[in-house]
């Protein structure tokens, strides 16, 4: 049983390997023959491998994710042209990218980015149910409604030096704050998951004690400088819940080897919006929904392209009243 524990995590760890280097690498050309050099196995056996521990042929989960950039480029990065977005996303032209996006969202790119879709039903349909198409205007009254944005004032942190916004009148989060930060590269170790997450405090747990184990005798929980962070690479609005991933980490010197199961990834250096959050476990949704739609639209800042995470400040059971002390952390550029 150990043996078929060991060369089972090793190959989570090679898909692992070839899911970070196809994010890092949207676009560019992904041929089968490179990543399965990066798998460490031959071009034949890895196509049929990736498909089945993934649930997709590996041709569709590399479009579904350049697709999902996409979308999510159109929606956040206004100076970008259609064609120039196609391209960064890895499509060979525009024709090939506006064919693709209508196949799966039902509606051409242009449409999409005008519109603002905000809902879709899994298979990659609008939701006609409750499909909300607004624009930028109609998009901005509606979050003004749902998060009574006049609650929410800019300051100036004497010390710092950097703007951040808060409020004190929230009915369930209070004393809110959000700051934008610049954080440098940080390597870490990780565990991953791929599937629904969502209210699934167990699932997590599972996840840092699984890597956990693998810390703990490297010493990295006796170094202060240390960070614990939740990892999301996929936006649940775009993606079905089957596919979605995410990751337990925990920060690491550059040079640490990893094994088995766990796998090692870079998080890019730059500018954060971070919000400070205490919270109970099932508030998670509404503390990121709190950054994202209530301070974010009028922050004089859109999402940058680069990975959101949480950085986990706490053993929610050593909390008195078990709560979550997290700062939730999304990558953004100045409008």
């Amino acid at each position: 049983m150990p043996n078929q524990q060991n060369q089972r995590a090793e190959y989570i760890a090679r898909i692992n390997r070839v899911i970070d280097h196809i994010d890092r690498n949207l676009q560019h050309e992904l041929t089968l023959e490179e990543l399965a050099r990066v798998a460490n196995f031959s071009r034949f056996h890895f196509h049929r491998i990736f498909s089945a521990m993934m649930g997709e042929p590996l041709n569709q989960f590399i479009l579904r994710l350049r697709l999902t950039k996409a979308a999510t480029q159109l929606h956040d990065v206004s100076e970008k042209s259609i064609t120039e977005i196609a391209l960064d996303c890895g499509f060979s032209s525009s024709a090939a990218f506006a064919r693709a996006f209508k196949q799966r969202f039902q509606m051409s790119a242009s449409t999409w980015r005008e519109n603002g879709v905000l809902e879709k039903s899994k298979n990659g349909k609008t939701n006609s149910n409750s499909q909300q198409l607004l624009g930028k205007e109609g998009k901005a009254n509606s979050l003004a409604a749902e998060y009574s944005m006049g609650d929410w004032l800019l300051e100036m942190d004497p010390e710092t030096r950097t703007l951040r916004w808060s409020t004190k009148n929230m009915t369930t989060m209070k004393d809110v704050t959000v700051e934008v930060k610049n954080f440098p590269e940080m390597h870490v170790a990780y565990v991953r998951h791929i599937g629904p997450y969502a209210g699934d405090s167990a699932l997590f747990q599972s996840l840092f004690e699984k890597l956990g184990r693998w810390a703990g005798p490297r010493g990295l929980f006796s170094n202060p400088d240390t960070k614990v962070l939740t990892v999301y690479h996929d936006d649940p609005k775009l993606t079905d819940e089957d596919k979605l991933r995410t990751s337990a980490c925990i920060t690491i010197p550059a040079e640490m080897a990893v094994d088995g199961e766990i796998g090692k990834m870079t998080l890019d250096a730059g500018d954060y919006a971070v919000g400070h959050f205490e919270i109970n476990a099932d508030q998670y949704t509404e503390a990121w929904n709190h950054v994202m739609g209530g301070w974010l639209p009028q922050s004089g800042y859109q999402p940058d392209d680069r990975l959101c995470f949480e950085m986990n400040l706490n053993d929610p059971n050593k909390h008195p009243e078990k709560k979550h002390i997290v700062d939730i952390c999304i990558p953004v550029k100045p409008l």
